[in-house]
């Protein structure tokens, strides 16, 4: 088994995409374009649909249908066929003229007949047979107006989006998180007639929602179908109340089990939650390009695990802003150009330094192939420096076609390293360091008198001073690396005033972020008195008292930090015995932390083969949204 298993697994799921798709209007949900970006690229699509038109549309309720000279539609859905989805598909075919509906799932069908709440034993009896995809087909046919046209629905694991060819990310999952205490009560409230859970330690997969089983059901799927494409049964290990349901789920899957018998390989599979160590997501220690420009950069619109990178330093357009949208961004997914994969393959395995040295130094020979005429400059990389090599290729046409995506990689980081947030990343950096001195030496009250000051309304703020979000950040990041808290007077002193000085900076902002629209529960600051404001910062650190306590269930890996040793970040559990190790974390991860457990198992465990997955590729201000988002028991599966 090759290294690049998640890369070829993505890419032979989209084979079978591809074969259906020839002079179709292809309708792509979010979730599946991004497997696609990620996987094989979209003009890959472009060039199987053929044609001189682009037939591509994202699937949505406003979706343009097909007209008279388009008769052929592929669907390709990363859900459950069920619901809203269906609706959706009805709608748009209905104001078609279409004669041919290919319909392609990401969920198994296994998956549609529990959704569908068939029992176990009646679904074991249907193997071979779809009746649920056998029942779609006739109502695509019966919403095309003619039931000898032609339908088919059929599944293909669309599970990942390969970021590169040891690690992977589930779009589809992207809003998968952990569970908190908190959460505890609420699956209390719907349990009745039954015992009532004592903690997340009791959380089991009876107590969960239907709908966040499902959608564990739906994950579980696809990662079933991933261990048979690497050729091997999984032994799965869990960390986490969440990451126990998932594994137990992943090793009790009915329709694994013959797959499982005849595997000739064996892989460990271990999954991690996200909440046992939030210090690496929302810290500034990684020392790692890509996770400055995904934290500088705006994120693609559609996607959570790529940015825009503006393109306009490479036409004739001035750079004002209100140019910037006449022209389409450029990326970081570089799936088709093989120079651009293997310098961004470079960036995310590299420190800081070293990254954006390889990039001038692709630049520099780029340039140097097209005869530009380059000036060779040593010593610091700058972002000039960097955009006047770039600035070479701007009026050759050949040279920017044939050197695009480095183009792409070398704008990022330019833009970067001259972006305002990166010149804030050491000085979060700083702070976090003298935080953790400061929780070996002091109580916590102690830490938080410290934060104090830094909170400032918007008329006392400066460039320099933390916004309301990035304060939101450094409290994640004090209450996650401290663990458990010993509660007493001067705790609950020292919280009150941090409480009181938040609720008031919300209220005073001149305009509420989204993130602290989802706290507040409030679209403007005109009408959020501070009364308001106090109890949606009062639910805020009822959430920021639950990660500090996340670790209080487990035996080993109780501590993140080490006093003494500033660098020190969360133990990994040790590979198993087995050739390959997979590891899952629930509720994203960073890039420093992927290259980390590559290189911890590379160290413990030379020739083990370790693929890392998670449901996100996260920068800081990701931690907050996720953690305050008031759906983690009940999440949109589209019905």
């Amino acid at each position: 088994m090759s290294a690049s298993g998640v890369v070829s697994f993505t890419q032979q799921g989209w084979e079978q995409v591809l074969a259906k798709v020839k002079r179709a209007v292809v309708y792509l949900d979010s979730a599946c374009a991004e497997s696609l970006h990620w996987g094989c690229g979209s003009t890959r699509l472009l060039e199987a649909v053929g044609g001189p038109d682009c037939h591509l549309r994202e699937f949505e309720p406003d979706a343009v249908g097909g007209g008279a000279k388009q008769p052929k539609a592929v669907f390709v859905l990363s859900c459950l066929l069920k619901g809203r989805t269906v609706e959706i598909l009805r709608d748009i075919i209905c104001r078609s003229h279409f004669q041919y509906c290919v319909v392609v799932t990401a969920v198994s069908h296994a998956v549609h007949l529990t959704a569908n709440h068939v029992p176990a034993a009646a679904a074991a009896e249907m193997e071979g047979q779809q009746p649920v995809f056998e029942q779609l087909e006739e109502k695509l046919c019966e919403w095309m107006g003619n039931m000898n046209y032609t339908a088919e629905v059929f599944h293909v694991p669309l599970l990942l989006a390969p970021v590169a060819p040891h690690f992977a990310l589930t779009p589809a999952f992207a809003s998968l998180f952990p569970l908190l205490p908190q959460d505890v009560h609420l699956l209390n409230s719907a349990r009745l007639d039954k015992r009532k859970l004592g903690s997340l330690g009791d959380v089991d997969a009876t107590a969960l929602t239907t709908e966040l089983l499902l959608q564990i059901r739906c994950l579980v799927s696809g990662l079933s179908s991933l261990c048979e494409h690497l050729g091997v049964r999984e032994e799965c290990f869990a960390v986490g109340s969440l990451s126990r349901v998932i594994a137990a789920d992943l090793a009790n899957y009915a329709p694994a089990k013959n797959r499982k018998k005849t595997a000739a390989g064996r892989a460990s599979v271990v999954f991690v939650d996200r909440t046992l160590d939030l210090t690496g997501a929302v810290g500034h220690h990684g020392d790692n390009l890509v996770e400055k420009i995904i934290s500088a950069l705006p994120q693609l619109p559609g996607h959570t695990n790529d940015v825009m990178v503006n393109m306009i330093e490479l036409t004739a357009l001035q750079t004002e802003e209100e140019n910037c949208n006449v022209v389409a961004p450029g990326c970081l997914a570089q799936s088709n150009d093989t120079t651009a994969k293997a310098l961004w393959e470079a960036l995310l395995n590299t420190k800081h330094k070293e990254a954006v040295m390889e990039v001038r130094r692709h630049l520099v020979e780029a340039a140097s192939r097209e005869n530009l005429p380059i000036k060779m400059s040593m010593g610091r990389v700058t972002p000039g420096q960097l955009m006047s090599y770039i600035q070479l290729f701007k009026n050759n046409l050949k040279a920017l076609m044939n050197h695009c995506g480095l183009l792409q990689l070398g704008l990022a980081t330019a833009q970067t390293l001259k972006h305002p947030q990166t010149a804030k990343w050491d000085n979060f950096l700083a702070f976090e360091r003298l935080l953790l001195q400061s929780i070996g030496e002091s109580a916590m009250s102690v830490v938080l008198n410290q934060l104090l000051p830094m909170i400032k309304p918007v008329t006392q703020r400066t460039n320099e001073d933390y916004s309301p979000e990035e304060l939101l950040i450094l409290l994640i990041y004090i209450y996650s690396v401290t663990g458990e808290l010993t509660v007493d007077k001067d705790l609950g002193e020292a919280e009150e005033k941090v409480k009181k000085a938040l609720a008031q900076v919300f209220c005073e902002e001149s305009e509420l972020s989204p993130l602290l629209q989802k706290i507040t529960d409030w679209d403007s600051s005109i009408n959020l008195t501070f009364h308001k404001s106090k109890i949606s910062v009062d639910k805020l650190f009822t959430s920021l008292r639950d990660i500090a306590g996340a670790r209080s269930l487990m035996k080993q890996f109780k501590s993140v930090y080490v006093p003494g040793n500033h660098t020190h970040q969360v133990s990994r559990p040790h590979p198993s015995d087995y050739a390959v190790l997979i590891l899952f974390v629930v509720g994203g991860v960073t890039v420093s932390e992927v290259k980390m457990v590559k290189d911890l198992v590379a160290s413990l465990k030379p020739g083990t083969q370790v693929i890392v997955l998670s449901t996100r590729l996260l920068k800081p201000l990701n931690i907050p949204e996720l953690l305050f988002a008031t759906d983690r028991l009940h999440p949109d599966l589209g019905f």
